[in-house]
C-alpha cells in the first residue's frame, strides 16, 4: 500500500531558510515553490504536456501538504531568475541544444543545490545526453537502484518506475547523475512520466496508470526539495 506524508508550513520556511543560505538573501526572499520548466532551443518541443505540471503541483499539494503554487513557471537558464527555482523540469519528443552560457549556469545552478528533473516524452534521449555531458563531462547517468529513496520519499515503488507509454518496450528506467556525492538530476526514460500527469482525455490513460505516474511525481519532487 502506498504510504502518504505531510509536510507542515514550518518545514516550508525550513526549506526556505537552507535555500537562502545557498543562494543568498535577495535570492532566497523570491523563492517560489513550484516546478519550473526550461524553455530550451534546438527545435524540440519543450512546452509539450501543457497539462501535466498544474496536475502534478496539484497532487504535491494534496498529498504532502507543501505550499506548492497551482501553476508552473517557464524560464530558459539564462533567466537572471533561474535561482529562485530550486526545481527544474524539462522534457520534450526532439532535439535539445545548450549554448555555452547555459551550460555553466545551468552547472552552477545544480552545483548549488538545485535539481533536474528530466522526462523523455519521446526522442529527446539522444540529445539530453550530448548536452548534459557538456555541463558533467565526467559524470554518467546511472540506474538507480529500487531501493534508492527516491522511490519511496511519500509513496512506496518497490520496482522502481512505473510505466505509462511503451515507446522501444521494455521496462522503464529511473537514471540519476551525481556530482560530489549528491543526485543533481534524474531522468525517467522509457515511461513518460508526464503523459501520466496530463489530463485523463489527452491520452486516455488508465486511472490506476495517471495514479501511479503522479505519485511518482510526487516522490520525486519530495525528494528533491528534501536533498536541498
Amino acid at each position: 500500500m502506498a504510504g502518504k506524508c505531510r509536510l507542515t508550513i514550518s518545514a516550508f520556511f525550513l526549506l526556505l531558510c537552507s535555500l537562502v543560505s545557498l543562494y543568498g538573501q535577495d535570492v532566497g526572499k523570491d523563492l517560489r515553490l513550484t516546478v519550473a520548466r526550461v524553455i530550451y532551443e534546438g527545435g524540440g518541443d519543450w512546452y509539450s504536456n501543457p497539462s501535466s505540471l498544474p496536475n502534478l503541483l496539484e497532487k504535491i499539494r494534496r498529498s504532502t501538504g507543501l505550499p506548492v503554487e497551482k501553476e508552473e513557471i517557464q524560464l530558459s537558464l539564462k533567466s537572471p531568475e533561474l535561482f529562485n527555482y530550486p526545481y527544474l523540469y524539462i522534457n520534450g519528443h526532439g532535439n535539445i541544444s545548450f549554448d555555452e552560457q547555459e551550460v555553466v549556469r545551468l552547472r552552477t545552478f545544480l552545483d548549488q543545490g538545485g535539481f533536474l528533473h528530466a522526462d523523455d516524452n519521446y526522442g529527446m534521449d539522444e540529445s539530453f545526453r550530448r548536452e548534459m555531458k557538456k555541463v558533467y563531462p565526467d559524470a554518467e547517468f546511472v540506474e538507480l537502484p529500487f531501493e534508492f529513496p527516491i522511490y519511496h520519499s511519500v509513496f512506496e515503488f518497490p520496482e522502481g518506475l512505473p510505466k505509462v507509454h511503451e515507446h522501444d518496450g521494455g521496462p522503464p528506467r529511473g537514471l540519476g547523475l551525481f556530482s560530489k556525492g549528491r543526485l543533481v538530476g534524474f531522468y525517467s526514460l522509457n515511461t513518460d512520466l508526464g503523459d501520466g500527469w496530463e489530463d485523463q482525455p489527452v491520452h486516455d490513460d488508465p486511472d490506476q496508470v495517471r495514479i501511479q505516474a503522479l505519485r511518482m511525481g510526487v516522490n520525486i519532487f519530495v525528494y528533491a526539495i528534501g536533498m536541498i
